[in-house]
């Protein structure tokens, strides 16, 4: 299905009575993290640029939609902390003027719950805040770090955003029709909702809890056990108390929704299973290996998409013959300026330029392409076909082995392979679009059946940067014939010299009279054609309404 496909769905859809109910009804779409702009410190990764993308699409499509989060003062890894006047964003305020407060029962107390907005169109994020002096000192600072390492504030912020985000829906007024958990950090909603359904109804607890089902939708991203938030059964219990007094409830009936079987762990994920009627995978691959995990949770598969306005830097017309290489040309000139102001690396243009950036964990397998750090060097220093790789990525302050992991490749690229490699500091919402713009191949080694997606690919793919990736998630759906190669999962390090060698340098540096290489630009052409038409956060979103919102 092409783009123009999926927008004339919008089109149509615009005009159907589901719409309508939605415009009286939004859909409330609740994440940890949001990437929204490059001041605003509410995200690490992929997760809440997936979420910024998300809510971007749905402005543009006028989809009614309402969207709920935290605001982080110091961010993810930040070391001060920022204002979100500071930040562009505005309080929430009721008819009056009023701020807007809310209250969640959290322990034996109340935390008092203020929000920010940002908007796009008709589609607002609501970000909560309990720094409020009415609070504790501790609460105060509740959200203060994104996936902060302790375990009893990272509860007390899903509590926050999952409890706390439907009160505040309510007291704006706010009744969605549908509520899209945008994986399981958000699952107290559901906990919430059936609080709902209990007072609106006059149900008991059991059947709340169905109709509360009824109207949640999982999207779940990850198979690895670190994407999977799980605490203490005895921690969740202390948490929960006064809310399961508020319920009149006894607090292990609302720790059994979680519980992993046959032990004292209580999962978010297991939770938002649970309480979901219907869940998503982000690719077609993920669905199939889920299934193989999860297997009384099957997911139906909503392969994730990118907001193409935001991430296209192409700019004008590029159909005419070497006009998609000259812009090329121009946006890979801004990144290695970036990298020379950044590293002092001075590279040529015509040099070819690899990428490599994404979060920083082992099953990612940052240094594959330097494995072979001898035979990399010598194809990289070669006179006649030179490379160079840029590398960039965080690692979460708490993640011991990608710290280490993050450690080792500056390491390389600081002494040994510093005239052919570099690391950048900073990867975020603000230098990403530089760096997936710039380079001429985009390299992807994640371990087979251990991304659920990764869209990093996608928006290089879309500025004209060549794959050459492993088969794993978005990628297993690629036909990369004409695009870009596919690598090997066993034995990757020397499948990437191997392509490199044999497949990759030979085409680029195959110049025609007027130094463009012809069947490099087709290629370039058939990536941008491809994620434009089967990549797009338009047709994700179109996934979203026929799957999870209908």
């Amino acid at each position: 299905m092409s783009n123009e496909d999926s927008r004339a769905f919008f089109d149509t859809f615009r005009s159907s009575a589901q719409y309508g109910h939605l415009a009286e009804r939004p859909i409330a779409y609740f994440c940890a993290e949001y990437a929204l702009d490059p001041a605003i410190p509410t995200y690490a990764g992929g997760l809440g640029v997936l979420a910024g993308d998300v809510v971007r699409e749905a402005a543009d499509q006028g989809l009614p939609m309402v969207a709920v989060g935290l605001y982080y003062h110091a961010g993810y890894a930040s070391d001060s902390s920022r204002p979100p006047s500071e930040s562009g964003l505005l309080p929430v305020v009721d008819g009056k003027g009023a701020r807007v407060i809310v209250s969640v029962p959290m322990e034996d107390r109340q935390v008092h719950v203020q929000a920010w907005a940002w908007r796009r169109g008709s589609v607002r994020v609501l970000l909560l805040d309990a720094d409020r002096e009415d609070n504790d000192a501790a609460d105060r600072h509740i959200s203060d770090r994104l996936y902060v390492d302790d375990k009893q504030t990272r509860l007390k912020q899903e509590v926050m955003l999952g409890i706390g985000g439907l009160r505040l829906l309510e007291a704006l007024d706010i009744h969605p029709s549908v509520y899209h958990l945008n994986e399981g950090h958000s699952a107290m909603l559901s906990l919430e909702l059936t609080r709902h359904e209990m007072k609106e109804r006059g149900l008991g607890f059991d059947e709340a809890k169905q109709f509360a089902r009824r109207r949640t939708v999982l999207t779940n991203h990850t198979l690895v056990p670190a994407g999977n938030e799980t605490f203490s059964n005895d921690l969740v219990s202390a948490v929960l108390t006064k809310y399961a007094e508020e319920l009149e409830v006894p607090v292990a009936e609302l720790v059994k929704l979680g519980l992993v079987q046959e032990s004292s762990i209580f999962s978010m994920t297991m939770l938002a299973f649970r309480m979901s009627a219907v869940i998503n995978a982000v690719s077609k691959l993920h669905a199939k290996k889920a299934k193989e995990i999860w297997t009384d949770h099957p997911m139906a598969a909503v392969t994730n998409g990118v907001h193409v306005p935001t991430w296209d830097r192409v700019g004008a017309d590029v159909s005419a013959p070497g006009a998609f290489w000259r812009a090329h040309q121009a946006r890979k000139g801004e990144l290695l300026a970036h990298i020379a102001a950044a590293t002092r690396r001075q590279w040529p243009l015509d040099t070819l330029l690899i990428g490599w950036a994404r979060r920083i964990v082992r099953y990612k397998r940052p240094l594959a392409v330097l494995e072979d750090a001898r035979r990399f060097a010598a194809l990289a220093r070669a006179a006649d076909r030179p490379v160079r790789i840029v590398f960039a990525g965080n690692a979460h302050p708490g993640d011991e082995d990608g710290q280490a992991l993050k450690k080792e490749l500056i390491a390389l690229c600081d002494g040994e392979l510093k005239d052919v490699a570099a690391f950048l500091p900073t990867y975020d919402l603000g230098t990403a679009p530089v760096i997936v713009s710039g380079c001429d191949v985009w390299l992807n080694t994640p371990v087979v059946g251990f991304e659920a997606c990764g869209t990093s690919g996608m928006k290089a793919a879309l500025n004209g940067a060549l794959p050459l990736s492993t088969r794993d998630g978005w990628v297993a759906e690629a036909e990369l014939y004409g695009v870009g190669w596919p690598l090997k999962s066993d034995g990757v390090a020397a499948d990437i010299l191997d392509v490199l060698e044999r497949d990759v340098l030979p085409m680029y540096y195959a110049r025609g009279a007027d130094g463009v290489p012809a069947d490099w630009e087709a290629h370039m052409r058939n990536a941008r054609d491809m994620v434009r038409n089967q990549f797009s956060a338009t047709r994700m979103l179109k996934g979203y309404v026929e799957t999870l919102y209908s």
